[in-house]
């Protein structure tokens, strides 16, 4: 049998295969009005095609807590009802099609309030929907970016608070699986690397401090988040700096609490937090150590991303047991029936939609 096509147990929730989809943010819905931060027809048209493609968990794309924690005026959100039921129409045709939905929540910090990448992504002001960025230090993230306000030690429990509500509100949109995203140098990413995080508080300096917001993050979110449904956690395993940043060392040693803390499942990818992004050695797979390591070292299951194309890639990480998923991201863009194709390529069976029974 296909290691790929093998049913992966979280908790109560059954995920019919490995292949998975990660968070990426389309830059598509309204900046403003009753409907800013829902999803629309082309959120459901985008998560449905994976669905009906065979994808076996659906992560959906970074989710702002907060208007204030998008990352950019066309973000999703789940800060109010509004929103909730827009999620509704996607979560239910995708349980339908047997794909387990999920979603990403998110703060920006000081990556928040730029232009849609198409546009050039740099960041905007007030006459383009934009507002000020919010992060643990008053440091820019690069040339060109503006200051960010320093939270206050309210301030960041206003936040954790928002994760906890939006996490609710996940709930109630029919998700079956939160990830806290804690990654690619937007907010929490920022509180834990010595890079961007230069406090003297309780929340900066030490490695116990730097991860402290984190936690509480987690914690918020175990709380409201049923037990019987997995919670995951995106982290970035190095900034890629030879000094002075978070490192592999660091998410091995923080993957070990996250999972004393409730977390079921690191979802393992790089970066995000350095301008300019350091030497990085980009080639197939090259992600996917991070994740081993993760998954040898704490026993803390591990997907793992970057560069994963071809099915018998994708095959050999899961049945050496490099990771216990893969997280196809540009892959699954171009071709949203990658699972269906792979699985007749390994033999295996996937989902097929009574529709396309003729045809496969």
């Amino acid at each position: 049998m296909s290691a790929l096509f093998e049913p992966y147990v979280l908790r109560e929730v059954t995920i019919p295969n490995r292949v998975w989809m990660p968070p990426m943010c389309q830059y598509s819905a309204l900046p403003e009005g009753p409907s800013a931060g829902a999803p629309h027809d082309w959120h459901f048209a985008h998560y449905a095609a994976r669905a009906t493609g065979g994808t076996g968990l659906i992560i959906v794309e970074a989710t702002a807590v907060s208007p204030e924690g998008r990352i950019s005026p066309y973000d999703l959100g789940l800060w109010n009802d509004t929103q909730v039921e827009a999620f509704r129409r996607i979560t239910a045709f995708l349980t339908a099609q047997g794909t387990v939905p999920a979603v990403q929540l998110g703060h920006g910090g000081r990556k928040s309030s730029t232009d849609r990448p198409w546009k050039g992504g740099a960041p905007v002001g007030p006459d383009a929907h934009g507002w000020r960025a919010l992060a643990p230090s008053p440091v820019p993230f690069a040339d060109g970016h503006p200051v960010p306000d320093e939270l206050t030690a309210a301030g960041i429990q206003e936040i954790v608070g928002q994760f906890a509500d939006a996490a609710r509100r996940a709930l109630a949109a029919g998700f079956e699986i939160v990830e806290i995203h804690g990654a690619h140098g937007y907010l929490i990413n920022e509180f834990l690397s010595p890079h961007s995080n230069h406090r003297t508080d309780s929340y900066g300096g030490s490695y116990e401090n730097r991860i402290r917001f984190a936690l509480e993050v987690v914690d918020a979110v175990r709380e409201v988040w049923p037990e019987e449904k997995p919670l995951f956690f995106r982290v970035s395993a190095t900034d890629w700096l030879e000094d002075g940043g978070w490192s592999a060392d660091d998410t091995v040693r923080f993957a070990a609490r996250l999972r004393e803390h409730g977390v079921d499942l690191l979802d393992v990818s790089t970066g995000g937090n350095v301008s300019g992004g350091g030497h990085i050695p980009v080639g197939p797979g090259y992600q996917v150590p991070f994740a081993t390591r993760v998954r040898n070292e704490t026993s803390l299951p591990v997907a793992a991303v970057g560069l994963i194309t071809e099915t018998g890639q994708a095959e050999k990480i899961i049945a050496n047991g490099e990771a216990d998923a893969v997280l196809l991201g540009r892959e699954l863009l171009r071709n949203p029936s990658f699972a269906r194709l792979a699985a007749r390529e390994l033999g295996a069976e996937v989902h097929v939609p009574e529709q396309y029974h003729r045809s496969v």
